[in-house]
């Protein structure tokens, strides 16, 4: 069984192809309609991420976040919102949120969070190399990077390839994905720029000893390497 996604959605347009693509990805997704339903679907089969909509009918969703944090729920909350203020944001993580999306979102970018809350959260599949001296660490509601103890400073550009690539750790991305999830499918700029980030990306990682690697392949995207194990 995969990992269980609760997702807390009044809008049907919106909740059906998100359930749709959490489930191809192999999630055990359960969906409901407002709050007081989430509250009790958590008391009866816990979830490991909530993806949480702060617009429901009948409470806000930072009311369920806080009273579902005050239950005892350890598992990732995700806000998501047409509230993209930085008011709303900050107001969400203080009532126990981990991140948080602003509608309208890319539900490729969607998938990415997700996977990178649960790696945060040790639901996730692997565990080398967060585990390590020199282990990569991302923390995504305050956008920053370790290497261990030590701040890797990483522009907004770089930090959006590395979460994207590090939430698919040893599986290639496409450069196409990353042009779109990224830069956005609008932009008409030379994908040479891909080229630049990754190259400073590198630097800096290598800079600070991080043990992952971003590895290129040729014609068809990149790739965030483990460290290989120990002989």
């Amino acid at each position: 069984m995969g990992h269980r996604v609760l997702v807390v959605e009044d809008e049907e347009d919106i909740a059906f192809p998100l359930v749709r693509t959490l489930e191809r990805e192999g999630y055990d997704v359960n969906w409901v309609d407002n709050g007081q339903k989430a509250l009790d679907e958590l008391v009866g089969r816990s979830a490991e991420v909530i993806i949480l909509d702060l617009g429901l009918p009948d409470m806000d969703g930072l009311e369920v976040c806080k009273k579902a944090r005050a239950a005892g729920f350890e598992g990732a909350i995700m806000i998501v919102t047409a509230r993209a203020g930085e008011l709303d944001r900050v107001v969400g993580l203080d009532y126990g949120a981990d991140d948080y999306l602003a509608k309208p979102f890319g539900l490729a970018e969607l998938q990415a969070r997700v996977r990178a809350l649960l790696r945060r959260t040790g639901a996730g599949n692997g565990s080398g190399a967060d585990d390590s001296e020199d282990g990569l660490r991302i923390d995504v509601p305050a956008r920053r990077v370790y290497a261990g103890e030590t701040e890797v400073p990483l522009t907004g550009k770089e930090f959006d390839v590395l979460n994207i690539l590090a939430a698919n750790k040893d599986k290639v991305v496409s450069r196409g994905r990353l042009m779109a999830d990224v830069w956005d499918e609008n932009w008409y700029g030379s994908t040479k720029t891909l080229d630049v980030t990754i190259g400073r990306l590198r630097q800096k990682l290598e800079s600070v000893g991080v043990t992952e690697r971003v590895v290129a392949v040729r014609g068809v995207g990149f790739r965030l390497e483990a460290p290989a194990p120990h002989a």
